[in-house]
């Protein structure tokens, strides 16, 4: 058993505790951001690669990803999964999406809103990141591990009074923690709006453009920003965001907006994950942490050894 120390308490930092707790490691959990201050905590949670690269590597994350989420959604009802239909529309029919390979039912549909020639419907897990962090840290504290609030200058130091490994999973500070200038700033502004009954997600990757039904509320988004570092809403975002969700979902219409989200998503021109010495790196998820941590998660317990 081997004593890890995590850098990063967003989705990827806490899925990859909770595995190396499930195979037997010690885990402590460092983070200058506490889970629901991360850019996870504004997530919309569909299941979806969007902004992340290479496509192989991703497809296989994805894919174990998805299972993982299904198995949750099944025997978890604390852990903010569901499965939920939807559709993705597309402007012309062309052949089927990269992803594909990971979604064994997805299919073809020509039911769409008008301005659209076709879609892509399936069954995906939403992922309510407001109900999911906290269950991942309260498995993480039930399976022997801690998540704890410290602001690092760097990566902490291995060693006989240290951790034996270290796992950097500090998504956006990777620029700076792993001094990696190939990480950038995606800045991603959504409107929640009140739930109006929707029950199905819809997604439209020019945009992009997407409706996420939670339990009690609506994310509607988005945008991807490239470098920008700012978290304050912009009002002319918001409403351009919400015309467009509209186009997409007319049943939103007179939907009373309830709160305005900015969150910066770590980009980078590829996924860093890989074991470099004492260091396992784990960052650069772009806009799709939430679709591919378990995959990633296992791949790290797996790098660990």
């Amino acid at each position: 058993m081997s004593r890890i120390v995590v850098v990063g308490a967003g989705v990827v930092g806490l899925t990859c505790a909770v595995r190396l707790l499930e195979a037997g490691h010690r885990v402590d959990v460092l983070a200058r951001d506490l889970p629901r201050e991360t850019v996870s905590g504004v997530a919309a949670g569909l299941w979806r690669p969007a902004r992340i690269w290479p496509q192989d590597r991703v497809l296989a994350w994805a894919g174990t990803a998805r299972a993982a989420y299904a198995d949750l959604a099944a025997s978890e009802p604390d852990s903010g999964v569901r499965m939920l239909d939807g559709t993705e529309v597309v402007a012309s029919r062309a052949e089927r999406p990269w992803w594909a390979p990971a979604v064994p039912e997805l299919r073809e549909t020509v039911d769409v809103p008008a301005g659209h020639d076709g879609g892509w419907s399936h069954t995906a897990p939403v992922v309510d990141l407001r109900r999911h962090l906290p269950w991942l840290v309260a498995r993480i504290e039930a399976l022997g591990g801690t998540v704890t609030r410290l602001n690092l200058q760097g990566l902490p130091r291995t060693g006989e009074d240290g951790a034996d490994l270290v796992v950097n999973c500090s998504g956006i500070g990777a620029k700076f923690l792993a001094a990696d200038p190939g990480v950038h700033p995606l800045q991603g502004q959504v409107v929640l709006v009140e739930q109006v009954g929707l029950d199905r997600w819809a997604y439209d990757a020019d945009g992009p453009t997407y409706v996420v039904p939670r339990e009690d509320d609506v994310v509607v988004g988005g945008t991807w920003v490239e470098g920008e570092w700012n978290r304050s809403a912009d009002p002319e975002v918001s409403r351009a965001v919400l015309r467009r969700a509209l186009r997409l979902v007319p049943e939103l219409a007179g939907a009373q907006v309830l709160a305005h989200k900015v969150g910066t998503a770590p980009g980078r021109a590829e996924v860093r994950l890989e074991r470099s010495g004492d260091v396992v790196h784990c960052y650069g998820h772009g806009g799709a942490g939430v679709t591919v941590s378990w995959g990633c998660a296992d791949e790290v317990v797996s790098l660990v050894g």
